[in-house]
């Protein structure tokens, strides 16, 4: 046997030998299973009564957890039937109130051609036309007439790399049909539509959730935005900043985006706005000021009295 030089951290000169493999082999021959063995047979009472007493103690611990897990599990499958229950009730609700909504919207169409043949009938020809052109132009009437449809529509549902799952669709946003809508008007459109629902100027595109909502109304992929207006709109449109955007939008998350020509659409008329006007204060009051304000009686600048008058604009 031989012993291998190995010099000491710190201290070159100084030399220590080491056994080698076989001296140590030859020197500790009992494998460490048999001492730890040993170890434990030289224990005392003590030690072994407490590994005893550890064991039921495991266990119990083992059986409580289990049965909060079984009560836990029971009490999840107990409130699935009313959960769906629920649900259901509410699905069904929706659609109730959604098919109420649509006779109601019908309804209310068949009474407006209603009033209006009577109204043709008492009002003379050039005042009843001029009456419905004013209609078309602020949506409370039906129109007909050449013009463009420009098609969003949402991207296939992707799949995560890593999970495999749902990585979940690129949506069209509200504020896409916005600036779609606004680009349509700028290029001159007459009349625009979202999905059948008439623009008007008190409308509003905005977003509940998920939803896109045009005029509290909840609209779903694919939409269309239908215009009528001369024939120059598409050049314009497609020349616009808003198409260019849709269509890089397009090229990098997969949406679909379209705008073609069609001839002889019909857009309906936009329901009757709530309107809310302006209205003299009932005790009117002298301005520190002395500037005229609504519903205030003080003197303007020339010296005359100002005199309420309501307002026709609102919202």
């Amino acid at each position: 046997m031989s012993l291998a030089p190995r010099e000491r951290a710190g201290d070159p000169s100084a030399r220590a030998y080491a056994p080698d493999f076989l001296t140590e082999l030859f020197r500790n021959p009992l494998d460490p299973g048999y001492a730890d063995a040993a170890a434990r047979r030289q224990e005392g009472p003590t030690s072994r009564l407490r590994r005893l007493l550890a064991r039921p103690v495991s266990l119990v611990v083992l059986v409580v957890i289990g049965f909060l897990f079984a009560v836990a599990y029971r009490e999840t499958i107990a409130e699935q039937p009313s959960r769906a229950k629920a649900r259901a009730g509410l699905i069904a609700e929706i659609k109730q109130r959604e098919a109420e909504t649509d006779r109601l919207t019908e309804r209310a169409d068949q009474l407006r051609e209603e009033v209006g043949r009577q109204r043709d009938a008492a009002l003379s020809g050039s005042q009843a036309s001029r009456l419905r052109n004013l209609e078309a132009g602020t949506g409370l009437g039906r129109v007909r007439g050449d013009g463009v449809v420009v098609r969003l529509a949402d991207a296939a549902a992707d799949k995560d790399a890593v999970t495999g799952a749902d990585a979940g669709p690129s949506r069209v946003l509200y504020s896409d049909l916005q600036k779609v809508a606004n680009a349509l008007w700028a290029a001159g459109a007459e009349a625009v539509a979202v999905n059948g629902q008439r623009l008007t100027a008190t409308s509003t595109i905005r977003s509940a959730g998920e939803a896109i909502l045009v005029d509290y109304r909840p609209v779903t992929s694919p939409y269309e935005v239908t215009a009528i207006g001369p024939g120059s709109m598409r050049d314009k449109f497609d020349g616009s900043r808003a198409a260019d955007l849709m269509r890089d939008v397009a090229r990098t998350t997969g949406l679909s985006f379209g705008v073609k020509d069609v001839d002889d659409l019909t857009l309906p008329a936009a329901p009757q706005p709530r309107l809310i006007y302006a209205e003299p204060s009932v005790s009117p009051s002298p301005s520190p000021s002395g500037s005229g304000v609504a519903g205030s009686t003080s003197p303007g600048p020339s010296g005359s009295r100002t005199s309420p008058s309501p307002s026709g604009g609102g919202r």
